[in-house]
This record gives C-alpha cells, sequence and structure tokens, in this order.
C-alpha cells in the first residue's frame, strides 16, 4: 500500500469518528493558538517599547546627577543638584560628538484657564528640546531662542493639557493667557500627540523656557536632566566619554573620585527594554506549549483505543498481505493528520484571536511569520511522536490473535 492509499483510508478511519477526531485534536488547537497569540502580544509588546524608547530622540544620551551625600546618609538617585546651564554650555561647545543638547527643569504645577484647571508636569527646557527629543508642534509655533534670552511667558502645551483646560471646546488654545502657579502664561503652540508609554502620559505635559521656569516657577538655578543628541549612532561612545571628561572637569573632581552624573546611552534601554520582554515572551511561549504535550498526549490516548477498537480489521488486513509497513503508516498517518488539521485550525483562531485581542484592548500585537512556521512543524512533531508508539503496537500484532479479538 502507498503512502495515498494509506491517507486515504487514514482519513476514512477519522471520518468515522468526526466528534472523537475533534475533540483529540482540541489540545493541538488550543497550544498552538495560544503560543501564536502570546508570541504575537511578546512582539507587539517588544515593538511598543522600542518605537517609545526611539521617539524619545536619535541617538540620545541622558545625563542625569548623582547621589547626594549628607552626613553619611546617601540620596536617592538624581538627588544632586550640581548640574547647571553652564553645564550645558560647555557640553555644546567643547564636545566634537555632539549634535545638539537640551536642558531640562520641571515640576508639577496647578494651570488655570478660565473656570478649567488642571494638574501637570511643566517642562523648562530650551528650542533645541524639539530636535532633541523628536518633538513637533501641530499647531502655532515652538519657542524661539529670543523667547529663552527674554525670559518670555509663552508656553507649549501637550494634547491632554489643552483638552482639559478646554474642556468640551472647539477653540483653539493657541493666543489664550493660562495661569501656571498664579503666573501668566501665554499659550504659542501644542504639542504633537505622542501617546503614553506605561504610566506616563507624554501628551500631560507643558513646555516652556527654562529661563523662564527657574526664575519665575521653580527658585532654583540647576538642571534636572541634560538630552544630548550624538552627530551619528557609531559617535554615541565617543559623544559619552566627552561629556564625561567634561563635566569632571568642570565639577572639580580628581582621578580617584566617582562620578557626580550618569549618564545613560539609549542604546543599552532599548538592549535592556528588549531582553525583558523577549524573556517574557519565551516564558509565556514555554506555559502554552505545554497544552501542545498535553494535547499529544491525548492524540496517543485515542490512537491506542482506536488500535484496540479496529483489531480485527488489523487481523483481517495483515491476513489479505498486508504488511507491518503499511499498518505501521496508516496510525501514523492518522495520528499525523490529528495534529497538522488541529495545527492548522490553531494557527487561524490564534491569528484571529490576536487581531481581536488589539482592537478590543488596544494592545499592540504583531504575528510572526516564524512562530507560525514553528508551532506548526511542531504540531506536525508532536503526531509523529505520539503517534508512533500507538502504531507500532499496531503494526505488531499477530494477525491470528487479532482475527480471535472479540
Amino acid at each position: 500500500m502507498n503512502i495515498v492509499e494509506s491517507l486515504r483510508v487514514a482519513l476514512r478511519g477519522l471520518k468515522v469518528n468526526k466528534l472523537r477526531s475533534f475533540l483529540t485534536m482540541l489540545g493541538i488547537i488550543i497550544g498552538v493558538g495560544a503560543v501564536i497569540v502570546m508570541v504575537a502580544i511578546g512582539q507587539g509588546a517588544k515593538n511598543s517599547v522600542t518605537n517609545q524608547i526611539q521617539g524619545l530622540g536619535s541617538n540620545l544620551l541622558i545625563i542625569s546627577p548623582g547621589q547626594s551625600n549628607s552626613g553619611g546618609v546617601r540620596g536617592g538617585a538624581g538627588s544632586l543638584t550640581n548640574m547647571t546651564m553652564d553645564d550645558v554650555t560647555a557640553i555644546q561647545q567643547q564636545a566634537d560628538a555632539v549634535a545638539a543638547v537640551a536642558p531640562m527643569a520641571s515640576r508639577n504645577a496647578q494651570v488655570v484657564l478660565g473656570n478649567q484647571n488642571t494638574s501637570t508636569q511643566v517642562i523648562g527646557t530650551t528650542p533645541s528640546y524639539a530636535a532633541v527629543r523628536n518633538q513637533s508642534v501641530d499647531f502655532g509655533r515652538f519657542f524661539s531662542q529670543r523667547d529663552l534670552d527674554s525670559r518670555a511667558k509663552v508656553a507649549v502645551v501637550g494634547t491632554t493639557v489643552a483638552q482639559n483646560l478646554m474642556g468640551n471646546s472647539n477653540t483653539n488654545i493657541v493666543g489664550r493667557i493660562i495661569n501656571i502657579n498664579r503666573v501668566p502664561f501665554q499659550v504659542i503652540g501644542i504639542l504633537q500627540s505622542k501617546g503614553s508609554s506605561g504610566m506616563t502620559n507624554n501628551d500631560d505635559q507643558i513646555l516652556v523656557p527654562i529661563t523662564t521656569a527657574q526664575s519665575r516657577l521653580i527658585g532654583s538655578q540647576s538642571v534636572r536632566t541634560i538630552f544630548v543628541e550624538a552627530k551619528t549612532a557609531d559617535q554615541m561612545n565617543a559623544a559619552s566619554m566627552e561629556i564625561s571628561t567634561i563635566l569632571r572637569h568642570r565639577h572639580g573632581l580628581k582621578l580617584s573620585d566617582p562620578d557626580d552624573f550618569t549618564i545613560t546611552n539609549q542604546s543599552d534601554i532599548l538592549s535592556t527594554a528588549e531582553g525583558i520582554t523577549q524573556s517574557l515572551t519565551l516564558l509565556l511561549s514555554g506555559i502554552a506549549a505545554i497544552s501542545l504535550l498535553v494535547g499529544g498526549i491525548g492524540i496517543m490516548n485515542i490512537m491506542l483505543v482506536s488500535v484496540t477498537e479496529r483489531t480485527r480489521e488489523i487481523g483481517i488486513r495483515k491476513a489479505i498481505g498486508a504488511k507491518r509497513r503499511d499498518i505501521l503508516f496508516q496510525f501514523l498517518i492518522e495520528a499525523v493528520v490529528l495534529s497538522l488539521l488541529g495545527g492548522i485550525i490553531g494557527i487561524l483562531l490564534g491569528g484571529g484571536g490576536a487581531s481581536l485581542m488589539q482592537k478590543l484592548s488596544g494592545m499592540s500585537t504583531q504575528v510572526s511569520g516564524t512562530s507560525v512556521v514553528v508551532a506548526f512543524l511542531f504540531s506536525a512533531a508532536i503526531g509523529v511522536v505520539f503517534g508512533v508508539f500507538p502504531a507500532q503496537k499496531a503494526s505488531k500484532l499477530d494477525p491470528i490473535d487479532a482475527l480471535r479479538y472479540e
């Protein structure tokens, strides 16, 4: 008997017991579908995190103050107030690998417009912030160097702030006067929406000139964070070394002294985030893959039952000339067909489930072609591995004993 004939006989055997065949495939269907959905969620999360980190800016270095140490008590990370606008100017002028520098000083503030008010983060920065942090303005304009030098009371607001202050009104907020901690500012622009990243709403913020923020809102000349854009991705390490040399010299640190600042590389953040999401994806996929093994065991159990039920049929086939390999192929093909059909249905359900989850929850998902191929091949392997034992048992039956079986 050739493979085509064995396949036809196997399909006919499965067709006789449709419900049992479907229930046998159910473990494979759930397993394959679950693996595809889990990988899609993991890949979507990875892409989302990557886009959010890259959205912070291109070739970005983030400089933060170090820890304070007073009376033997160490403060938290970033508790020092040792970075100033002079450091920003020195980095811009002396670091050859640096394309642009944008300082940031921030605080939470109460913002009022008419009878509407909201609490938000106010960020003092410079005009270069827009380029360094990939920020653009949807309406109006960003503040200029002239605004910075004159300590102008102008503000660029995020879309969430604009919506909170304008209520249900469709009137453009540009040109309106808002009060930030009772200090009047004129809104000159609305930032393009960047959405949320984790628990942070990137649209719930107000940008003002850092000179104005330091003198009118914060009351301190220190800089909380310095964002630096390297000229190219290849020059990020060189830029980091230049910045470290400049700041250590400016802060009067000796060779034996530790840095009183921290430089974070965007590439390091991205690598760490990708590693975390990849580990979570593997963990979730491993948990989902357990159901594939359970499905394989189900196939083996049902095939053993099938061998027992069809013992006389096996005896008759052997008596009229069927060879051992014919019987082996017949039952092995039945097991593989069950696995492959379950795999195909599982792939369709997994792809549909990932799309449905994205539409209902807004969670980013991406079905990977690799995961589909691997899940399909794994389901086929399950059929072979768990179908071998029942098939061998059937092929080894003695025809006389099989014919006598009741």
